[in-house]
């Protein structure tokens, strides 16, 4: 295919590796730094450096760099909908939103205005044309893949979209940065989201979602604490929880168990696999396919947390359009509001929010 390349350049070495590739190809590439976030806490956000960063790969490689801010748009359809979330006591994973919003979103519409016939970035991840469209493919690096956040972007925009690296490991990608003298081949990964950054979580959390406090209870109805609000609370979560040693505990570590909302309720046990935790049956909400729906059951592998391994699972399809995932064996601490994300051999088949878990 014909036709000029924008790339996402985030300022780090899979992206500018990314652009590398594709220049070597004899594509023409163009790049393009997105703005997401705007925060008066600069310390904790390297957006700054990350532009910097982006100039210095962009002019060692000759191609031009544009930026845009998609900062409030993040604010309006990722950032609001995560605070949502977690004042509804589910735990969102706004990566996958910003994906199907902002990159294959906004980002890409920027990208065809400046004349782009296909949107690359850095992803782990493999696309293959099969009969009947785009197909999205698990990427040869396992612990790098990155299927699972690309899951919601709309099938037809993957038309549009190219992963230079889905072929790669992490290692040759470093590679390839260093013996091509890209200034950032050994720059550290980001971690987490850029409005966390480094920065403590609870503290950042507490500066947008009101605290609520109220009883923590064993799973045997015993009062032995105060939670700060159930937001700040996940399943199979050990640290931070505030109970002391009691004189009638056992002195094991304690787990949360579940939060019960309608009475503003944390609960806890001092088993890291209590039964409370473990469920082989869950339901999720409307499954964005990437294939043409199924009608009825069928056998596949599910992934319900990135880096997770592979799951088998029975899918039946829902009246509202989600699914009940029926897991071979049980599943550990699944939390309301992260994603289930099904797949057919190396095919990722699409996936939907969970909503309900039976034990």
């Amino acid at each position: 295919m014909n036709g000029r390349v924008i790339v996402a350049l985030s300022g780090g070495v899979d992206s500018a590796v990314a652009a590398l590739r594709l220049r070597r190809a004899g594509r023409e590439v163009q790049g393009l730094f997105m703005h997401n976030w705007e925060d008066d806490e600069q310390a904790y956000c390297t957006a700054a450096q990350d532009f910097q960063d982006a100039r210095r790969v962009a002019a060692e490689l000759g191609i031009p760099l544009h930026s845009v801010d998609l900062s409030r748009e993040y604010r309006e359809r990722v950032f609001a909908h995560f605070l949502d979330e977690y004042r509804a006591g589910r735990t969102p994973n706004p990566d996958i939103a910003c994906n199907r919003e902002i990159k294959f979103g906004d980002c890409l519409l920027h990208a065809q205005r400046l004349g782009g016939s296909l949107l690359a970035t850095g992803h782990y991840a493999r696309l293959e044309t099969g009969p009947d469209g785009p197909e999205l493919h698990r990427a040869a690096d396992a612990g790098k893949d990155q299927t699972y956040f690309l899951h919601e972007v709309p099938r037809a925009r993957f038309a549009q979209a190219a992963f230079p690296l889905g072929d790669l490991t992490k290692d040759a990608v470093r590679d390839l940065a260093r013996e091509a003298g890209l200034p950032v081949h050994d720059k550290r990964d980001s971690t987490g989201i850029c409005f966390i950054g480094e920065r403590p979580f609870r503290e950042f959390l507490a500066r947008h979602v009101r605290t609520s406090p109220g009883p923590i209870e064993s799973s045997d109805g015993q009062i032995v604490g105060e939670h700060i609000g159930l937001p700040f609370y996940t399943p199979g979560q050990r640290s931070g929880i505030g109970i002391g040693g009691r004189a009638d505990g056992d002195g094991g570590a304690w787990y949360v168990v579940a939060k019960r909302t309608e009475s503003n309720t944390l609960i806890v046990a001092q088993d890291e696999n209590h039964p409370m935790l473990l469920t082989s049956v869950l339901s999720t909400l409307r499954v964005n396919w990437l294939c043409e729906p199924p009608s009825g059951s069928f056998d596949a592998e599910v992934r319900l947390r990135h880096r997770q391994p592979l799951q088998p699972a029975r899918i039946t399809p829902l009246a509202g359009g989600g699914v009940r995932i029926e897991a071979g064996q049980p599943q550990r601490a699944i939390s309301s509001g992260q994603s289930a994300v099904i797949y057919r051999g190396s095919r990722c088949l699409g996936g939907g929010v969970i909503d309900r878990t039976a034990i």
